[in-house]
């Protein structure tokens, strides 16, 4: 195999971003509407996944089990590639909140 080495953190983010997105497109009922933001630090990557209201009962699952899961599945691929990230699950809606608000 001609494959880079597992130490390759420059295209970790990358990697990790098309792993998560093909599962969470995989369960949604809308993939069109499944986006994956990066914040990226030198050390860490928060992945913030955003979905459409309708899909994220499927991507938390029941007590939260699927979304557990697919953190595990990053923790492992975090291992292997050496670079740590963290996954945040937004309902699309929530941007709309985040507005600043006057009162």
């Amino acid at each position: 195999m001609n494959e880079a080495s597992p130490v390759v953190s420059g295209h970790a983010p990358e990697r990790m971003r098309h792993l998560i997105l093909e599962i969470v497109q995989a369960l949604a009922d809308f993939p069109d509407d499944v986006s994956i933001e990066m914040i990226e630090d030198h050390e860490s990557t928060i992945m913030r996944i955003r979905v459409a209201p309708q899909d994220i009962g499927k991507v938390i699952g029941k007590q939260g089990r699927t979304a557990r899961s697919l953190r595990t599945i990053i923790g492992a691929a975090s291992m292997k590639m050496r670079h740590r990230f963290s996954l945040d699950i937004i309902e699309d809606d929530d941007f709309e909140d985040e507005e600043p608000q006057t009162s």
